[in-house]
C-alpha cells in the first residue's frame, strides 16, 4: 500500500512538473497585451497574406519556413512571443527557437483567434480579397464536390481526389501544417509587397 501511494505521488509531481513546463512556455491573450505594454519582441510566423489580412500591432512577420533564416532579426534583448493563427505553427516555431537557444520564448495559446476571442484589437487590410483561410476552404470544397460527381458519372476511380482532400485536410488538423495554404498564399491575387511589418519593430503599446 505505501509503495502504491510513494508511486501515485511520484506520477502526480511528475505531471505538476509537466503542466508547468507546458504553462511556461505558452502565454493567453490578456497576459501577452500586458507584455506588450512594457515591451516584448512578437513574432507572427504564418504566411505573409495571413500577416496583411489581419495582424496585431507591431508583430514582426517571419514565416515558420524562414525562422530558421531569420532568426537573427529577433530581438532576444527582451521577451519574445511566436504567434499564428491557432497556434500550432507557434508551437513548432517556439521549438525550433529553443533548438536554436532562444530559451526565452513563449506561444500565444490559441494564436490571432484567441486574442480576437478576448476582445482585443487587430489591424486589418483593405485589401478586397477573399481571407486566405476561406480561399483553401473553397478549394478543398470544389475539390471534394468534384471527385463526387465525377466517380458517379464519369469514372469511380474519381472518388481518390475526395479521398487526397480528405487526408490533406487530416494532415492540416494534427499538424498545423497546410500545404494548399502555403501554395494559395503564393498566387499572384495573394502576394504582398515584401515580408515584414510596415514598421519593423517588435514592440508596440497598446
Amino acid at each position: 500500500m505505501w509503495r502504491y501511494n510513494d508511486t501515485r505521488q511520484r506520477e502526480i509531481q511528475q505531471q505538476n512538473e509537466k503542466n508547468m513546463s507546458a504553462n511556461q512556455d505558452t502565454i493567453n491573450a490578456g497576459e501577452l497585451q500586458q507584455l506588450l505594454a512594457t515591451g516584448c519582441c512578437l513574432v507572427d510566423v504564418r504566411e505573409p497574406v495571413e500577416h496583411a489580412e489581419e495582424r496585431i500591432a507591431g508583430a514582426k512577420l517571419i514565416p515558420l519556413g524562414q525562422l530558421k533564416q531569420r532568426a537573427g532579426e529577433i530581438d532576444v534583448t527582451c521577451p519574445v512571443v511566436v504567434m499564428c493563427r491557432s497556434g500550432k505553427r507557434g508551437g513548432e516555431a517556439l521549438k525550433q527557437l529553443k533548438e536554436m537557444g532562444i530559451s526565452s520564448v513563449r506561444n500565444l495559446e490559441g494564436g490571432i483567434l484567441a486574442w480576437k476571442a478576448a476582445g482585443l484589437p487587430t489591424e486589418q487590410s483593405r485589401k478586397n480579397t477573399m481571407p486566405l483561410m476561406q480561399q483553401v476552404q473553397l478549394t478543398i470544397g470544389l475539390g471534394v464536390l468534384t471527385g463526387a460527381i465525377l466517380s458517379l458519372t464519369v469514372d469511380p476511380r474519381w472518388v481518390y481526389l475526395c479521398a487526397f482532400f480528405g487526408a490533406g485536410l487530416t494532415m492540416a488538423g494534427t499538424t498545423g501544417w497546410c500545404g494548399l495554404a502555403i501554395l494559395m498564399s503564393k498566387m499572384p491575387w495573394n502576394r504582398v509587397n515584401g515580408s515584414c511589418c510596415a514598421t519593423g519593430n517588435c514592440a508596440t503599446n497598446l
